[in-house]
């Protein structure tokens, strides 16, 4: 053996050790493990099947334009028209509600877009228009949760190659008669249970025109007091079935989710910004809780699973999404998308080119769309608004705490339960590095007396990780993350 390896060699026995030894981090917590799935929502989740998905694409497809600036439009066809397609949503919901014993109240939010208001969408709506949003709502059971609210949505218009064609051909199969079939499914499913909170089940108008129905029902939200802690919007989520493409994936959805809240104050950016929390607005959040549910409920590889892929930026590039709606009215929102848009298949007029022509067909038709891939959709959507719905809400008032006003390598955390919260709660208490995407680490810490704020100490530094707390009932439904 050479002088050079015999003084490597002790070199290396001298910090190993070091290598060895654990950051404080990792050395007091166990690492993040899926949560154990409610038998109870995994049974409804079954029910979410294909055929039922491809009904409602397909009938939407059949009024033949759902262009929102159909409704204006005198001498269509019977049948056809954005006017047709509510009242057909709003029938669904209506016999929704019948067989689970009137367990939804269902409203039409209607209201004129005027383009001599000067707004931003002025131009997509050249005259006075009337747009109706479709919801329905299944009110919490207990009085003390009930307030907490959990909505679901997709837009039911659709577009062509003209925006202002408003009796063309446009049977947005896939942008968005998906994500309103995802919606009307999570509703026949969730319906079947009850929850201690409230969830809301949505279609909205006017997303092409841009994001005209949902930014009105998110300022009408806002205006009514609604304690939305979650937006789920689903658009263009139909899995892609284009002849050819081998890059599209089918076992995972992507995510969006804004950094810093665009409804932010210059003083709560400011405090943002000092704490390091750009990653960890609500919305990030609420899209960290939807891969958790995920992993719970649909774990596996190798094709047997279904993930959520988290994108870390509001939406894709040059793109807008009915969850900015309620982003600006500062409620936690993300966006459910398919891996891969086929854009042959997005705001196009229908032309199908002679066979043999080797040309595209062109259009939003239903052939492009997979049922299979919509329905893992609609279960992750169902499977996250009954976890939320049946936690017992997030924690409230946390923050960190100085003991005697000095710093400490220990870091304390303090907070109360929600209201309403039982006996049987417990909060689970996340870490991570700060570089990474999702929570690693957690330790479990019991409920204080019915009340009570909880205080705990934990050895590892502050300035090393990001922390965050949920609460956690007695079957395991698990609440919305927050962060000090």
């Amino acid at each position: 053996m050479s002088v050079f390896q015999i003084t490597m060699l002790g070199w290396l026995a001298f910090v190993a050790p070091a290598f060895a030894v654990q950051p404080d981090f990792a050395l007091h917590a166990n690492p993040l493990v899926p949560g154990v799935p409610d038998p109870a929502i995994a049974r409804v989740l079954v029910s979410i099947q294909p055929p039922s998905i491809k009904k409602t694409v397909d009938t939407l497809v059949r009024f033949g334009t759902r262009s929102t600036l159909s409704s204006m439009e005198a001498n269509l066809p019977p049948g056809e028209g954005i006017h047709a397609a509510a009242n057909w949503i709003e029938e669904q919901f209506e016999q929704i509600s019948r067989q689970c014993g009137g367990c939804l109240s269902v409203h039409r939010d209607t209201f004129i877009a005027d383009p001599a208001s000067g707004a931003p969408w002025a131009k997509r709506i050249p005259r006075p228009t009337r747009i109706t949003n479709i919801y329905a709502i299944q009110k919490g059971t207990d009085p003390l949760q009930a307030g907490r609210m959990y909505l679901v949505t997709g837009h039911y218009d659709s577009r062509n190659s003209n925006i202002l064609d408003a009796r063309g051909a446009a049977p947005g199969a896939n942008d968005d008669a998906s994500g309103v079939a995802v919606s009307l499914e999570c509703a026949r499913a969730l319906t079947k249970l009850r929850f201690p909170a409230t969830i809301v089940y949505v279609a909205v108008a006017g997303e092409e025109q841009g994001l005209v129905g949902s930014a009105h029902l998110a300022h009408l939200a806002r205006q009514e007091g609604w304690q939305l802690e979650a937006v789920l919007n689903n658009d263009i989520v139909g899995g892609n079935t284009t002849p050819g493409d081998t890059l599209q994936l089918k076992d995972r959805v992507r995510v969006f989710s804004e950094g810093i809240p665009s409804a932010a104050t210059s003083a709560e950016i400011r405090r943002i910004r000092e704490l390091g929390e750009e990653s960890d607005s609500p919305s990030r959040e609420l899209a960290r809780t939807i891969a958790a549910v995920a992993r719970t409920y649909f774990p596996g590889s190798e094709g047997t699973g279904f993930s959520a892929f988290l994108v870390f930026r509001p939406d894709r590039y040059w793109r807008g999404g009915d969850q900015s709606s309620f982003n600006d009215e500062g409620y936690a929102a993300v966006r459910f998308t398919e891996w891969r848009e086929d854009f042959n298949h997005q705001h196009q007029n229908v032309v199908i080119p002679p066979a043999g022509s080797g040309m595209p067909i062109l259009g939003d038709l239903p052939q492009f769309v997979d049922f299979n891939y919509v329905a893992h959709v609609a279960r992750l959507n169902a499977a996250t608004l009954a976890t939320l719905a049946s936690s017992p809400g997030e924690p409230r008032k946390l923050h960190l705490v100085f003991p005697d006003g000095k710093l400490s390598n220990d870091t304390t955390l303090s907070w109360m339960p929600p209201a309403g919260a039982g006996a049987s709660v417990r909060y689970e208490v996340l870490w991570r590095p700060t570089a990474a995407g999702d929570w690693e680490y957690e330790k479990v810490v019991a409920s204080e007396a019915a009340g009570e704020p909880v205080t705990v100490t934990l050895p590892v530094s502050m300035d090393n990780v990001v922390f965050g707390v949920r609460t956690v009932d007695g079957k395991g439904h698990q609440s919305l993350t927050v962060v000090p």
